[in-house]
């Protein structure tokens, strides 16, 4: 300070500057003060001066919680718009079995090979999956298949009905009431809930009413951390910290997760690898050893069915191997990549922060960032919107090339081994080495591909996964190839294309292929749609449960009655 006095002693000019300078550093501080507080003074005064009480901890109806917060409720219904497109995800409509028909093969004798469209907004998480002939049609007059093709729990994350039906069932909304709900819900049949659950994934999915503090509403998150924490509740002394991959792996308690955390952690009470554990078919995710494909892998094989054999979500229909199905793990690998590893939350990218008369909020219209990279990208990365898409698109290029190699090698393993099994040339202990590589390339395929924005969240990691698939996929077929040439056995392989590069393989051909009556499953379809479910929406509407007219009339629109799929023409 001395040197400062002297200086500004000798040149006094310098000192009027300086005092210049702090003047307007505090008057800009002044500014971004009084922009704050008054910020706050107005979210203060929109959460105090709410229209309607909300008492239900549960309440499931959005356009409830919209005349408190239609800023948030307004974007919400943004979801319902199809208007973007990437380079190859967007939130249009999008048969990717018609674009990718070997998935097709991949998945025979699972339900996904009927059916399998590119994810749209929230708003049409009910829409679509009542319309999926991956659902069935339960109850159907004169139908084929009138049984139930999916248990309860296949609702569990498509509406903020859920938690409401699992605290009903529990008699409460405390951990053990909503625990001892859901093992009741999870056991019931999926047609059971058709006019219960009506309202699209919503408010009540991810916030606390009484303070509008983000909460996990379902149970199977927090029991996974609990497990693996022991039951400890590592935050209690510490009070909340940051989520790392590091004290994810330690296990604790999502409760008292930051805020910062929980703009994650709501999402992964869903975007997640799991499935349904048991007779029971309780929701469980594969965390106990882990985060990773492997860990999830040996996890899954240390679950023994009656027989002494490793837990399968289905036996493969053309090489009869137990097959492990993924979901979409997008929290697993969002954790491995660079943004989770700094912090990044999936709510700053798919839902950043808007202003409007004052207000700051968040954007509900969740979205891909690159619809928005101004708002999302840009906020951190000082590069041009065509720098930014370009390195997105350079990984996903190369993401795809190798999934690309992947699924006609593996689709061919799985008809050497029908090749085999159709001439009586092979025992299944001959086979059990080669349909074990089967097992692990196919679940690594699918962890790859499962989670749509995987080339995105990880893509060193998810290109190691997809390569590893590859590996396992043409080893497979060497000892497959040498079985075939002992036992004289000739292979004769359909054309394994993508959509449009053989004009004698697409979905249709595809199916046909693996043995599906799709023409049966779309009548059975059909007559669900026109005559059960229109009952449960009524329903619904009579008892209360769906007063939201824009939900009401979207449901009644001709499009949205319409199968997912309609078949190639």
């Amino acid at each position: 300070m001395s040197k400062l006095a002297e200086t500004i002693k000798r040149n006094p000019a310098i000192g009027w500057l300086f005092l210049l300078v702090v003047v307007a550093v505090v008057f800009v501080l002044g500014l971004l003060a009084a922009a704050i507080t008054e910020r706050r003074a107005e979210t203060a005064t929109l959460f105090n001066n709410k229209k309607v009480e909300i008492t239900e901890r549960f309440d499931s109806h959005n356009d409830k919680w919209g005349e408190n917060y239609p800023r948030e409720y307004n974007t919400w219904m943004q979801t319902q718009k199809m208007d973007f497109k990437s380079k190859y995800l967007g939130n249009a409509p999008e048969d990717v079995l018609e674009s990718r028909p070997n998935m097709v093969v991949l998945w025979a004798g699972y339900a996904f090979s009927r059916d399998y469209s590119a994810p749209r907004g929230h708003w049409y998480t009910l829409i679509d999956m009542r319309r999926s002939l991956r659902t069935g049609a339960p109850g159907a007059p004169g139908a084929t298949n009138d049984k139930d093709l999916q248990p309860g729990t296949c609702w569990t994350c498509k509406s903020p009905d859920v938690p409401r039906v699992m605290s009903e069932k529990g008699k409460g909304t405390s951990d053990a009431q909503m625990r001892a709900g859901a093992a009741e819900y999870y056991k019931d049949k999926w047609s059971a809930f058709g006019a219960e659950i009506v309202n699209p994934l919503g408010c009540a999915d991810c916030h606390n009413p009484a303070t509008m503090d983000l909460a996990i509403n379902r149970p199977a998150l927090k029991e996974v951390f609990e497990r693996r924490g022991e039951g400890k509740v590592k935050f209690a002394a510490e009070g909340p910290n940051p989520l790392s991959f590091e004290n994810a792996e330690a296990g604790w308690n999502v409760d008292n997760a930051s805020p910062q955390d929980k703009r994650s952690l709501v999402c992964a009470q869903c975007h997640v690898e799991y499935f349904f554990k048991g007779d029971g078919k309780y929701l469980t995710f594969p965390w106990d050893k882990g985060f990773t494909v492997e860990d999830m892998e040996k996890y899954y094989d240390t679950l023994l069915d009656t027989e002494g054999k490793p837990y399968k979500d289905w036996v493969h229909a053309l090489s009869k191997t137990p097959m492990l199905k993924a979901q979409h793990p997008d929290y697993e690998l969002w954790l491995l990549g660079t943004h989770g590893k700094r912090g990044v939350s999936c709510a700053d990218c798919h839902m950043p922060y808007k202003s409007e008369g004052g207000i700051k909020y968040t954007n509900h219209q969740i979205m891909s960032p690159l619809q928005n990279i101004a708002g999302t990208c840009q906020t951190c990365h000082r590069d041009s919107e065509e720098k930014l898409k370009s390195y997105v698109y350079d990984n996903q290029d190369k993401v795809n090339e190798i999934r690309d190699r992947v699924e006609p090698e593996l689709a061919k393993a799985h008809i050497m081994v029908k090749a085999l099994l159709d001439a009586n040339a092979a025992t299944d202990d001959e086979l059990k080495n080669i349909r074990q590589l089967i097992r692990e390339a196919g679940w690594r395929w699918d962890y790859g591909v499962a989670s749509h924005g995987a080339s995105f969240h990880a893509p060193v990691e998810t290109a190691r996964i997809l390569a590893r698939a590859l590996d396992k996929s043409l080893l497979a077929q060497l000892e497959l190839q040498k079985l075939c040439d002992a036992k004289g056995v000739k292979v004769a392989f359909p054309p394994l294309t993508k959509k449009g590069e053989n004009p004698n393989w697409n979905k249709a051909t595809a199916q046909a292929y693996i043995g599906l009556k799709m023409d049966v499953l779309r009548a059975d379809k059909e007559k669900f749609i026109a005559e059960i479910l229109p009952a449960w929406l009524k329903k619904a509407q009579d008892e209360g449960k769906l007063t939201d007219k824009n939900v009401i009339a979207d449901n009644a629109k001709p499009e949205n009655n319409k199968l997912t799929e309609k078949g190639d023409k």
